[in-house]
Order: C-alpha cells, then sequence, then structure tokens
C-alpha cells in the first residue's frame, strides 16, 4: 500500500505556508522511504499558459528550491511545448511566458526541443502504445519532483500527476499521439511553399513542389514538428477522430508509464484552485471547489486517488470524473489506488 503524505491548507493565499509545506512533506518522504536524492533533480511545472491566473505560481515552490539548495542539489525548472499554436508552442516563446509569470528563480529547460522535435521512443508493449514519444531531456533522468496542480479537465475529467507525467513529458508527436488518431495534413490554399516543414520533417514525409503540398501518412512518425515551424499555420490536424474519453484516459495512463519509468520521480500535488478545466486555458477561471492542501507521495496513482477522495469529502459530492485512468493506470503496473494517508 502506497504512502500519500497531506498537510491540510484551507486557503491558497497562505502563500508562506504552502512555500513552507512542501520541504516539511517531501522530508518524511524521503526518510520513511529511503529515497537518495539525486546530486540534481529538476522540477516539472507547468508555467500556465497566458491570461490563465489559477495556475500555481513559483513563489508556492520557493521552500522546495531552499531546501534543495542547502542539500547541495541543483535544479531547474523543466516542460516540454504545447501541440497548438500560442506561448508555450516554441520554446523561445515558452521561456518568456515562464519569465513573465516569474519562473526566474531556477534556469528553464524545455525538454522536448525548441519545437517539440527532440524526443526518444521508450517501449512500453501496452494495448494503446508499443512505444511513446518522451521529449528527450525526460529520458534516462535519475530523478525529478513532479510538482502538479490538481483541478478538473474536459475530456480527461482531471488533471493531476498522471496527466502531467503522461501529456507533461510527452512530445509534441505524442501529445499528437494520445489525443487523435490522426496524422497532420497541409491545407493547400494556406501553404506558401516556403519550404519550412520539409526542412524540419525528419524522415523526408513532406512535399511541397507537387500540384498539392502534402504529408505522406505512409512515411509520417506523427512528431507533429512540422506544425511547430510553420509560419502560415498551413498544417492542422483531423480533429474529427478525437479519441473517446476512456481511450484518451488509457492512452494517457500508458504515455505516464512510459515518463515514471524513465525516472525516479516525486510527486507534490497542489490542491488549490481547483477549477473545473485546465492551466492550459488562457482565461481567467472560477474554482469549483474549495481549496484543500498540499501532498507528497512516491506513487503516482495513490496521490491522485487521494486527492479525488479529499476533494469528494470535504465537498461530500463527486467534483470531478476521470476515475477510468486510475483504474487502467494500476492495472498496467504504473501505481496502487490503495494508500494510507498520513497527515502532517
Amino acid at each position: 500500500m502506497a504512502k500519500v503524505y497531506f498537510r491540510p491548507i484551507d486557503s491558497y493565499q497562505r502563500t508562506s505556508d504552502i512555500a513552507a509545506a512542501v520541504p516539511v512533506l517531501l522530508e518524511r518522504l524521503v526518510a520513511e522511504e529511503a529515497i537518495v536524492l539525486a546530486s540534481r533533480v529538476p522540477l516539472k511545472v507547468h508555467f500556465g499558459e497566458r491570461g490563465n491566473h489559477t495556475f500555481i505560481a513559483p513563489a508556492n515552490f520557493a521552500g522546495l528550491i531552499e531546501w534543495l539548495r542547502g542539500q547541495g542539489i541543483d535544479s531547474c525548472f523543466i516542460e516540454t511545448g504545447a501541440v497548438y499554436s500560442g506561448s508555450r508552442m516554441r520554446a523561445a516563446d515558452h521561456r518568456a511566458l515562464a519569465a513573465e509569470h516569474g519562473f526566474t528563480a531556477l534556469p528553464v529547460v524545455i525538454a522536448d526541443g525548441e519545437r517539440g522535435e527532440a524526443f526518444a521512443e521508450v517501449t512500453i508493449a501496452q494495448k494503446h502504445f508499443q512505444t511513446c514519444k518522451i521529449a528527450r531531456e525526460f529520458v534516462g533522468l535519475p530523478q525529478m519532483i513532479v510538482l502538479s496542480h490538481f483541478k478538473g479537465h474536459t475530456l480527461a475529467g482531471f488533471g493531476g500527476a498522471l496527466k502531467h507525467l503522461a501529456m507533461g513529458c510527452a512530445s509534441r508527436g505524442g501529445k499528437l499521439a494520445q489525443h487523435i488518431d490522426a496524422r497532420p495534413f497541409i491545407i493547400p490554399f494556406v501553404c506558401r511553399r516556403c519550404g519550412a516543414c520539409v526542412r524540419q520533417c525528419p524522415v523526408n514525409a513532406i512535399r511541397v513542389d507537387g500540384m498539392l503540398p502534402r504529408i505522406s501518412h505512409r512515411r509520417c512518425i506523427g512528431c507533429a514538428a512540422c506544425l511547430a515551424v510553420c509560419p502560415h499555420r498551413a498544417i492542422l490536424v483531423n480533429v474529427f477522430k478525437i479519441n473517446l474519453a476512456s481511450t484518451f484516459q488509457e492512452k494517457m495512463a500508458e504515455y505516464a508509464l512510459a515518463a515514471h519509468r524513465q525516472t525516479r520521480g516525486l510527486y507534490v500535488t497542489f490542491a488549490f484552485n481547483l477549477t473545473g478545466n485546465c492551466d492550459c486555458i488562457g482565461k481567467p477561471m472560477t474554482p469549483i471547489a474549495r481549496d484543500l492542501g498540499v501532498l507528497a507521495s512516491s506513487d503516482p496513482v495513490a496521490i491522485d486517488q487521494a486527492c479525488h477522495d479529499l476533494v469528494d469529502r470535504q465537498e461530500g459530492r463527486t467534483v470531478f470524473g476521470g476515475r477510468h485512468i486510475l483504474a487502467y493506470a494500476e492495472a498496467i503496473g504504473l501505481g496502487s489506488r490503495r494508500y494510507d494517508l498520513v497527515t502532517i
């Protein structure tokens, strides 16, 4: 049975209490599970989309950063690019947004390269994926601390440690593979035949010199680098092939498994600003449940299950969906839904 350590804090406005709670929880986790910290431990974060005000702000990580420095541990903020166009699609813009949102205490690393092209295939041999496209900087990483924001999500039901692993550690092509079954395609009347996508494609799947510009779906590996590099937004994906929610959750669980296997993760989840949708939404959102506190565990399934249970117990109702991913993640060996909650 996994252990989940919990510090109740009833308001996101109590920033100093939140920041102080994180090292306390991690110290207990590290001591009780005899975890040896690596000399370099990146912090997996989400910088929030421009216009979003409910992402977990970096002031809440100040205690953790100081704790790591006190032990002589090097760190950085690490994240991947978004699959859609916007301020997080290209690494340079993403780093600028991170600075704009206050993530300046540590260096910022965009793990899948400048345009989402840097990844490695990680073998998992599961129902939906034989291999997963994991951002290159995560592959072989000895350890990281995954700082997740627990909240809702339209398709996944909720976002927490599992989603942060699955989407947050996947390259652009990996995100695409989880969301949809289609490959990118070129809109001929928008394409200006500049050749940017041709130069970026790692498998020579794109031609713009014929009668119609096109992407060979036989050759395409779904890395989606062309989607990011096109300056005219002439490359799209078929949005009519969106997965059913259960399939999407299973694919996320498999990607979370691939990411989890690459590094011995420590999971810290912030159950504040419990909005109905994720931090990728670039507009203000109103929380739909009360603030809860901070949790820590070495098991991503257990910490997500504990968040669900605590929120539902506090609100007296089922607040978020998405429990299928928890059952499926447990079934493929990613973690356990059974846990022992230790309140600190």
